[in-house]
């Protein structure tokens, strides 16, 4: 094979590329840039071990900061950092009850991220 032909096999390859059509349907299914990078930044919060431990324990209940960090064996400072993450993120919610603030998951999407994330991994 010569030189040039070896280069254009190389530049054009061998299999089948989809339509047009289908390229541009595709395309316009896509999320836009935007979504793309908050879906990115989305999953960064669940790449933290503590972050996950956390949202585990309120899967089954809501507590505050002080029963989070006795539970999880870490201090009050590290689990309140993790939730103002997780409270930016819109994955945990709170509400106060005189001078106790209580945490629990936003909504059952979190709950269904976590229960899938599950799954996937004991497959």
């Amino acid at each position: 094979m010569s030189e040039e032909s070896q280069k254009s096999s190389a530049s054009s390859p061998s299999y089948l590329h989809a339509d047009e059509k289908l390229i541009e349907t595709i395309m316009n299914k896509l999320p836009t840039e935007e979504e793309l990078f908050d879906l990115s930044e989305l999953f960064k919060v669940f790449g933290d071990s503590t972050r996950i431990k956390i949202l585990m324990t309120l899967l089954e209940s809501e507590m505050c900061v002080g029963d989070l960090a006795n539970l999880l064996s870490t201090t009050q400072s590290s689990i309140s950092h993790q939730l103002r993450v997780l409270k930016q993120n819109h994955l945990v919610k709170f509400r106060r009850e005189g001078k106790t603030i209580f945490y629990s998951l936003a909504d059952e999407h979190v709950i269904t991220i976590l229960s899938q994330g599950l799954e996937h991994v004991a497959e």
